[in-house]
């Protein structure tokens, strides 16, 4: 006669296991979230990854465009300013009104800077201001050729979540470890992709005397991008380039710097980061 007892124990047992393995199985996924990463949203073909818990994202793309605006000597009616004019719709399209400053005596032409170091010029505009100054005052705008910022194209400025004008970011170029920090800036145009960034920048990521009129030595290989929404709040603009390069480093350490990131994307733990600010911009 089968021990009764015996039986209902091994029962019992068995079931115990069978609760532990299941609770080990499910728990898997939930580890890999806990351990920090998980896909988010998808921009015209590029993975956004949030960092759990911290309320930063990253990704990582290859493409980047150059953005002078903000710049006083950006454009020139000679064409001789930093970028090419083309690229400030002038003239010939409707648009010139959101990236040059437009003339209070004359609506129809762009404003052009009546003296000082950058007398001749025309005055371009960022998206993001310091409102207490006037339009005609060019500390109004943030200057590309000396903050970095990065600019997001105006269809995903609008996606729920990624961040706004004031937002503070780090950014990292993964074939040398070159980083800097960076604020968003600038509004682009409708449906670009990611990676457009000022002068600035792309100078700190490794370009050389980038120039978006000439042809741009920007940066090459892949650029991860961390970014912090809401930061802007707690630390609004205007700022200076060491404001945002201090309140930026500070946010990359709060979520334990990069090594979860790199470990995600494939780079590992041990590639060797260094700052890289433009002495000539100091």
């Amino acid at each position: 006669m089968p021990n009764t007892h015996a039986l209902a124990v091994m029962k019992t047992t068995g079931t115990v296991f069978l609760i532990v393995l299941t609770l080990l199985v499910l728990a898997i996924p939930a580890q890999r979230t806990h351990a920090g990463v998980r896909k988010w949203k998808t921009y015209q073909k590029t993975q956004l990854f949030e960092l759990v818990g911290s309320g930063a994202y990253f990704y990582v793309t290859g493409h980047m465009t150059i953005d002078a605006d903000g710049a006083p000597d950006a454009y020139h009616p000679d064409n001789t300013g930093l970028d090419h004019l083309k690229h400030a719709g002038y003239p010939g399209t409707s648009w010139w009104k959101n990236v040059l400053v437009t003339d209070p005596k004359d609506p129809e032409k762009p404003y052009v800077v009546p003296d000082g170091p950058y007398q001749g010029y025309y005055l371009s505009m960022t998206s993001l201001r310091d409102m207490t100054k006037v339009p005609t005052d060019p500390s109004r705008y943030v200057d590309a050729s000396r903050v970095p910022y990065l600019v997001f194209p105006s269809t995903f400025s609008r996606l729920k979540g990624v961040g706004a004008l004031g937002d503070l970011g780090v950014a990292v170029n993964l074939d040398t470890g070159v980083y800097s920090p960076f604020i968003i800036a600038d509004i682009g145009p409708e449906k670009h992709p990611l990676g457009e960034v000022s002068i600035q920048l792309a100078q700190r990521l490794g370009g050389g005397n980038v120039c978006p009129r000439v042809g741009p030595e920007k940066p090459l290989g892949e650029i991860l991008y961390i970014v912090f929404p809401g930061s802007g709040d707690r630390f609004p603009w205007p700022g200076s380039e060491k404001h945002i390069d201090r309140i930026a480093e500070e946010l990359l350490m709060s979520i334990g710097g990069t090594e979860r990131v790199f470990v995600w994307i494939g780079r590992g733990s041990n590639l060797a980061l260094s700052n890289s600010t433009n002495p000539d911009k100091t």
